[in-house]
């Protein structure tokens, strides 16, 4: 008599635990990106020059001429760049905090390409909204537009447009009166430039899906 062969057990698949899974990469890719962000700011602004440095009352003279201001302005901003973008900064967080709707449209943007475009893996089930669901053609599409709506559409473009206007003109008033005949940067240092305050998103550009097809 043969031996009875036990039955063979087929693998069976948890939606439950997939589903942990996937929410578990998604909160740990937003945790990354923030974490990233934040070392980057942290160590941009530890090269920031110092405040009092900047504005030495002693160091302001006006320029002979235009050709002199626009070299001041070069050189002053090579020097006091990270003080510089952290004016801008600071302009535009004024403008936004000044104006609800659109620090609120604002963010609801952002939210909207983190959540449904940035931070979604591909194993991720498509995006449904009313019964409908939408494939990533047509999520970046409504991003995209959104996006375009919101810019141009409503006052948040107005906004940000004459908040940038207003910290550009801070910065180029400042370098052109402030003589850098004082200040002395490293050669290496200025090549350095904006790059290496941005190397986060450079760093993390692979990481971002793109859509299929791309």
């Amino acid at each position: 008599m043969a031996a009875n062969s036990s039955p063979a057990i087929l693998p069976i698949s948890n939606p439950q635990s997939t589903d942990n899974s996937q929410q578990s990469s998604s909160s740990s890719a937003v945790r990354a990106f923030f974490s990233g962000i934040s070392e980057t700011v942290r160590s941009g602004l530890s090269n920031r020059r110092p405040w009092p440095e900047l504005l030495d009352r002693s160091a302001f003279s006006k320029p002979e001429s235009v050709s002199e201001a626009t070299v001041r302005i070069r050189k002053n901003y090579n020097y006091f760049r990270i003080n510089y973008l952290t004016v801008i900064t600071a302009v535009l967080a004024i403008s936004l905090l000044t104006n609800p709707l659109s620090l609120i449209l604002l963010a609801a943007l952002l939210a909207a390409w983190l959540f449904l475009y940035l931070f979604r893996q591909s194993s991720d089930p498509p995006v449904t909204f009313f019964g409908r669901q939408f494939s990533d053609r047509e999520t970046l599409l409504f991003l995209i537009v959104s996006t375009v709506v919101v810019i141009f559409l409503t006052s948040v473009g107005s906004v940000l447009v004459s908040a940038l206007m207003v910290g550009v003109a801070i910065v180029c008033v400042h370098g052109a009166f402030r003589a850098p005949e004082d200040l002395f940067l490293d050669e290496q240092e200025t090549q350095g430039g904006v790059s290496g305050f941005m190397s986060f998103f450079t760093a993390a550009a692979p990481l971002i899906p793109q859509p299929p097809g791309c």
